[in-house]
C-alpha cells in the first residue's frame, strides 16, 4: 500500500532552486519564458499541463471523498504567500504549507495537483497588490505608475523574479496588469510593430531594477545591516585591494556625480533617470515615425 507521505514525496520530487537563482527571461506583463527553476522541470515531465488557469479536470481518484473543513484556494494561496515572504522559494514546500494551515499534505490535493499550483497561485495572487494607473492621465505619467508598482512589488516579493519568467503568467491579476501595459504602450502612439519593443525595453528593465533591489535588501536584512552600512562595508572592503584601486577611483567619481547621500536615494535618482531615458526613447522613435502625439 502507498502511503500518504510517498504520495507526497512523488508530488513534490522537484529539485529547489536556490534562493538567489537567476531570474527567468520574462517580466511579468504577459507570458514569459524562464530558465533554472524547479518548476520548470515540472512542467517539462507533465507537458499536456502548462498551467493551472488551464486545468480544467476533475479531482483525482486517489484524493478523499470529502474536503478538509475550512480550506480552500483562497486560503492555501494566501498562506503559500505568507511561507514564501517569510523563508522564501527554496525553503517552500506542500509540507510546510501544510502545518502552516495545520492540516494533512494529502488535504492540499483536493485543491492543488503540485506544488507547482501553489506556486502559480501564489504568484499571480500578488500581482493584485500593483495599483490599476489613472485612466484620465497622460501616458507617460500612467507608464511612471505602473513601472514603478511593479518595482515595488519586485522588492516587496522577491521570490516573484523566477517565477514570472517560468509560468505562462495567465491568471486573472496578471491579465489585467498585461492589459494596463498594453493600454499605456497603445497610447504613445507608436507604430503598431515598435509596440511590444518598447513594453519589454520598460517592463525588463524594471523587472531586473526590482530584482536586483529586491535581494540587496533581502541580503542587508539577513546581515542586520542596513542597506547604508552593507554599502559602505562592501566598498571599504573593495578598496582595501591595492589591484582594484583605479576600478574603485573611477567608481567613486561616479558615485559623487550621481548624487543622494543614501542608498536609497542614489537608487531612487537612478530608476528615475533611466526611466525618463526610455520615456524620452519612445517619444523620439514615435516622433520619427511620424505617428500623431497622443
Amino acid at each position: 500500500m502507498v502511503s500518504e507521505s510517498d504520495r507526497d514525496s512523488d508530488r513534490e520530487s522537484v529539485p529547489e532552486p536556490e534562493p538567489e537563482s537567476g531570474p527567468g527571461a520574462g517580466a511579468g506583463a504577459g507570458a514569459g519564458t524562464g530558465t533554472g527553476t524547479g518548476a520548470e522541470t515540472d512542467l517539462a515531465n507533465n507537458a499536456a499541463r502548462t498551467s493551472v488557469w488551464l486545468d480544467h479536470r476533475a479531482p483525482s481518484r486517489s484524493r478523499r471523498t470529502e474536503s478538509p473543513a475550512g480550506l480552500d484556494r483562497n486560503r492555501i494561496t494566501e498562506a503559500s504567500v505568507r511561507l514564501l515572504d517569510a523563508d522564501g522559494l527554496a525553503k517552500f514546500s506542500m509540507r510546510r504549507l501544510a502545518a502552516e494551515l495545520d492540516v494533512t499534505a494529502m488535504s492540499l490535493y483536493w485543491y492543488v495537483d503540485t506544488k507547482d499550483d501553489l506556486l502559480e497561485l501564489a504568484l499571480d495572487s500578488v500581482y493584485a497588490e500593483i495599483a490599476p494607473p489613472r485612466e484620465d492621465a497622460d501616458w507617460r505619467d500612467r507608464l511612471r505608475e505602473l513601472a514603478r508598482s511593479y518595482r515595488e512589488l519586485l522588492v516587496r516579493h522577491i521570490w516573484i523574479s523566477p517565477l514570472a519568467g517560468t509560468f505562462l503568467n495567465i491568471g486573472p491579476n496578471s491579465m489585467l496588469f498585461s492589459y494596463a501595459v498594453q493600454d499605456i504602450v497603445r497610447a504613445t502612439g507608436l507604430p503598431l510593430e515598435r509596440q511590444t519593443g518598447a513594453l519589454s525595453a520598460v517592463f525588463q528593465f524594471v523587472y531586473g531594477f526590482g530584482t536586483v533591489e529586491g535581494h540587496f535588501k533581502a541580503r542587508c536584512d539577513a546581515t542586520g545591516l542596513t542597506q547604508d552600512e552593507y554599502h559602505h562595508q562592501a566598498l571599504n572592503t573593495i578598496r582595501a585591494q591595492p589591484h582594484l584601486r583605479q576600478i574603485t577611483e573611477a567608481s567613486d567619481e561616479l558615485m559623487a556625480a550621481r548624487g543622494g547621500e543614501t542608498v536609497e536615494e542614489m537608487r531612487e535618482r537612478d530608476f528615475v533617470f533611466a526611466l525618463d531615458l526610455l520615456i524620452a526613447g519612445i517619444e523620439a522613435v514615435r516622433d520619427r515615425s511620424g505617428s500623431a502625439t497622443q
